[in-house]
């Protein structure tokens, strides 16, 4: 008997939702059903595997339709995420209704069925909801009204190897009604998942029955039950995702303020309030129009980006890499402006919404406890004794809320002041209080801005109780900051895409501030003694938080942003209430900010020009202090794991350093002196020597070499020096736990490149160059001393350090060539993107007797062994590599003579071993796939 033929009529209605294209484009119902109709029919019903082979044959076809389909229409519109995410849902129901009719009516046709032979097909989680991105998994439940039936098994089956076959990611599951209610009362995410259900086809009926029961007997008795599971499993989510909602490449699902918080909050609405779309909760006064605005223009910008993601990617990836951060961006329509990438607008926008939906979290979950259903939080410090309140304010569900909004709102004062007394009383901004702040923000206009009272309130809020971070990262949250300091707006939420700086440059700014409160309560004494007993000492805070909070305001602009910072803070700080010579203060700090850091990292601060130049621009002990603690704060505010021992022993050295120029003239800062100092603690080192070889081993040195490197590394080449034959290279690799890094020192006899091949040996072996100094002694030796650390920016575990000698060790003896070996050494698909433009400069001031060629540029493999390279073969001499890394940026110093020993003052010869220089560059980029 012939299968029956199929018409329109036997699947179910089409969606209803808005789509990307029609509905013919997307499947052509009419026109596939005829195709099946007719391969049906030529292959015969009786074969169930040809049917099923020409069944997946016909909708692999109509599915690589309906796909390019809807990217056309994406490309054409790539902001339409909703209407995206329906055309997929809508693609699916017809893949799989179509699987389902070849199975029910011709492959396993069950004529009269009995009552335990209906099933139901439905859709759970996010297919269910009807939102799908490209590659999302296609969740189904077969349901059945009792045990499953042989026929049923059969169906079930065979639908399922058309859709694997097909290539779709299908759950699944068949279970009874019974089953359903149980498995959910005891599974959070079976709960979750029945609660975003929809029919794809089959019984109507069994469908109705199951939605009755969940709410009868499991979603109406446990209300509190699952909203405190879902906010647990929230916070767990957010902890695995690194607790930032300003993390440096976030997921766009499971990330904070990403798409999984955003449904977190629907589920929890859906089955507290029993609504089926978040549009009635604005009915039910949950949120605002604007609020909900925001809701929906977070949800449709998170699914756009998440379903560009997946097409660029073709595969189901949530992850925002920096590689797709571009990519996306460009798909998105976003272009470079402003000064800025097009990028770094993208991600602006993306952690602006991700704010959005921790505001929107809140505002939902403080409706809940009004209702009694979620359990109220407990006062901040909970052994705190409780302040009283003071009027027009009220404490409303352990929270701080407006109590009388007339007269808040009659008082523009109080539009900073309901900040000061959350501070005051330890308790937070009530989501009222909070709406009433952003419904007014108006009231923030340039008379509030210059009153004396406004700029006395703004300051107690960083200076009177311990924590402005807190504060400031609400204000912040409901754009108060920006309102009162207009200069802010351009930084909230900008993102500076590259490796280094983990946060949004508020955000930034906010942890910098963070930074100075935790060392002012005394929590950093350990890790910070040296800003710790500045501050102890005594300074002026208010130049220090203001300095702080202006530091990087000029960032984003195409001018330097501590240029354009310094002129904003000489209109901003006077209007805070500095005096004019503080405000002159805080001009100065925002101006150089980096300065210290650059000295630190980016020279030689054995260097007596070093110290000198640096004191002659802090002028003062007053601003050297101010500088320290700011320059600590700012590179600790940078991200995890970027503030080290390596960096904070040569903060500490320079302050120290440049302090005793200061006090005691900045004449007795000289070479002479240095050496002098560091030849007697040689001295002291070795008392078992003998007077004739101190006096050999003291003399057979350079004055450099003493005033370089410390004298435990003096005492042990010493030591490697004696008796050293020809062609032998002795290593020495050593902890160094001040500096946080491993200390390698190499001596051999000299010859042309040593520096170089060392320089690569060391690479290859997987370090990082930190610091390096070479030195040539008068009787032609070579003495070299490296600072690694590992890719972590660790010192090397004491277990690795034999297998870096080996390595090493077979690099320096030939049975390894650096440049061929080079050629694997490739940057990270992810960290691509990251260009970095290269600036080659000569510094013949800042050194007495050497040149300093600063190379600043992308940081690739054997960087290093490419520029001294070049270096060696233009026989110049290389005494010192400063290495900065700064993410996907490095800037490497060479403090340099040419063979004659005398300073690079040609300039016909700096452009020709710059233009070399370049061409390294090049090269390196070209081997490292840049």
């Amino acid at each position: 008997m012939p299968a029956p033929a199929f018409t329109t009529s036997d699947l179910p209605a089409a969606t209803d939702a808005v789509l990307i294209s029609t509905l013919e484009e997307i499947f052509a119902d009419s026109a596939v059903l005829r195709e099946l109709d007719a391969a049906i029919a030529g292959s015969g019903a009786s074969d169930g595997m040809a049917t099923r082979r020409e069944t997946v044959r016909i909708l692999a076809e109509a599915r690589d339709r309906g796909r390019a389909a809807i990217r056309r229409g994406f490309d054409a519109d790539p902001t339409r995420a909703r209407r995206v995410t329906h055309s997929y849902a809508h693609l699916t129901d017809r893949l799989v209704q179509c699987a389902w009719l070849v199975a029910t009516r011709v492959l396993h046709p069950c004529p009269n069925p009995t009552e335990s032979e209906h099933f139901a097909v439905i859709g759970v989680g996010g297919y269910g909801r009807g939102e799908m991105a490209p590659h999302s998994d296609v969740d189904l439940l077969f349901l059945t009204p009792y045990k499953v039936t042989p026929s049923i098994e059969s169906v079930v089956e065979s639908m399922l190897y058309m859709l694997w076959d097909l290539k779709l990611k299908v759950g699944h599951s068949t279970r009874t009604v019974k089953e359903c209610i149980r498995l959910g009362a005891e599974d959070y995410t079976i709960r979750t998942a029945l609660l975003e259900r929809r029919l794809i086809c089959g019984e109507n009926g069994l469908a109705d029955r199951l939605a009755q029961r969940l709410w009868d007997d499991l979603f109406l008795k446990t209300v509190p039950d699952f909203i405190d599971a879902k906010l647990r499993e929230r916070s767990e989510r957010h902890r695995k995702q690194g607790g930032q909602r300003y993390i440096l490449e976030p997921n766009v699902k499971e990330a904070k303020g990403g798409l999984r918080d955003l449904q977190t909050l629907y589920w929890i609405a859906k089955y507290r309030y029993r609504v089926k779309d978040p549009a009635a909760l604005l009915k039910m006064g949950v949120f605002t129009h604007e609020e909900f605005k925001a809701f929906e223009g977070a949800e449709r910008f998170l699914w756009c980006v998440r379903c560009h993601l997946h097409l660029i990617t073709g595969r189901a990836s949530d992850m925002l890499t920096f590689d797709m951060q571009d990519e996306v961006a460009s798909a998105m329509g976003y272009r470079d402006h402003a000064g800025r990438r097009a990028v770094e607008h993208f991600m602006q926008d993306y952690f602006r919404h991700a704010t959005r939906v921790g505001e929107l979290t809140r505002i939902l979950l403080v409706a809940l406890e009004a209702d009694n259903i979620k359990q109220e939080p407990a006062l901040i410090g909970l052994f705190k004794r409780r302040r009283r309140v003071k009027a027009p304010y009220i404490e409303r569900q352990g929270r701080l809320d407006v109590d009388d909004e007339a007269a808040f709102l009659g008082t523009p004062l109080n539009m900073l002041g309901i900040f000061e007394e959350a501070l005051r009383t330890g308790l937070l901004l009530h989501p009222h209080a909070m709406r009433l702040i952003a419904a007014n923000r108006h009231l923030i206009d340039r008379n509030l801005r210059e009153t004396p009272e406004a700029a006395r309130l703004f300051l107690g809020l960083l200076l009177k109780h311990g924590n402005p971070e807190r504060a400031l990262r609400r204000m912040n949250e409901l754009e108060v900051l920006s309102a009162f300091i207009p200069e802010f707006a351009p930084v909230m939420a900008m993102m500076q895409f590259n490796m280094y700086h983990s946060y949004t440059v508020d955000e930034h700014t906010i942890q910098v501030i963070s930074n100075l409160a935790q060392i002012e309560r005394g929590e950093l004494i350990e890790q910070l003694p040296l800003a710790s007993s500045i501050l102890k000492a005594g300074v002026n805070r208010r130049v220090l938080y203001v300095a702080m909070l202006l530091h990087d305001i000029g960032k984003g602009r195409p001018e330097e942003h501590s240029v354009l910072g310094a002129r904003i803070a000489r209109v901003v700080a006077p209007r805070l209430g500095l005096k004019p010579k503080d405000a002159e203060i805080v001009e100065w700090l925002v101006r150089h900010h980096l300065l210290m850091s650059d000295m630190a990292q980016k020279r030689d601060i054995a260097d007596p020009r070093t110290i000198r130049d640096f004191a002659k621009a802090v002028k003062t002990r007053e601003r050297l202090d101010l500088l320290t603690v700011l320059t600590v704060c700012d590179i600790r505010g940078v991200g995890p794991g970027v503030w080290n021992n390596w960096k904070a022993q040569m903060l500490r050295a320079l302050h120290r350093a440049t302090a005793a120029a200061l006090e005691n003239g900045l004449e007795d800062v000289n070479r002479e002196t240095r050496e002098k100092k560091a030849k007697k603690l040689f001295r002291e080192a070795l008392p078992d020597w003998s007077e004739s070889a101190l006096r050999a081993e003291l003399g057979r040195h350079y004055g450099p070499y003493w005033q370089g490197i410390p004298t435990a590394a003096q005492v042990r080449f010493a030591e490697m020096l004696r008796d050293l034959p020809d062609g032998e290279v002795r290593l020495d690799l050593e902890a160094d736990e001040d500096r946080d890094a491993t200390r390698a020192l190499m001596a051999c006899h000299d010859h042309p490149g040593i520096f170089s091949r060392l320089a690569g040996a060391l690479s290859l072996a997987g370090a990082n160059i930190v610091d390096a100094r070479t030195y040539t002694s008068k009787d032609g030796f070579a003495t070299s001393a490296f600072w690694l650390q590992d890719a972590e920016g660790r010192p090397f575990e004491p277990s690795r350090l034999p297998r870096l000698r080996d390595m090493i060790e077979k690099i320096l003896r030939g049975q390894v060539a650096t440049r061929r070996a080079l050629e694997g050494k490739e940057i990270k698909k992810r960290e691509r993107k990251f260009t970095v433009p290269t600036n080659i400069s000569f510094d013949n001031e800042g050194s007495d007797i050497y040149t300093i060629i600063e190379v600043d540029t992308r940081d690739r493999p054997g960087l290093l062994y490419d520029l001294t390279q070049v270096l060696a073969q233009s026989n110049i001499y290389i005494s010192q590599a400063v290495i900065a890394t700064y993410g996907a940026q490095v800037v490497d110093s060479f403090y340099v003579k040419d063979m004659f020993g005398l300073k690079l003052l040609s300039k016909a010869k700096q452009d020709t071993l710059a233009e070399k220089l370049r061409e390294a560059v090049s090269r390196a980029a070209e081997r490292a796939g840049a």
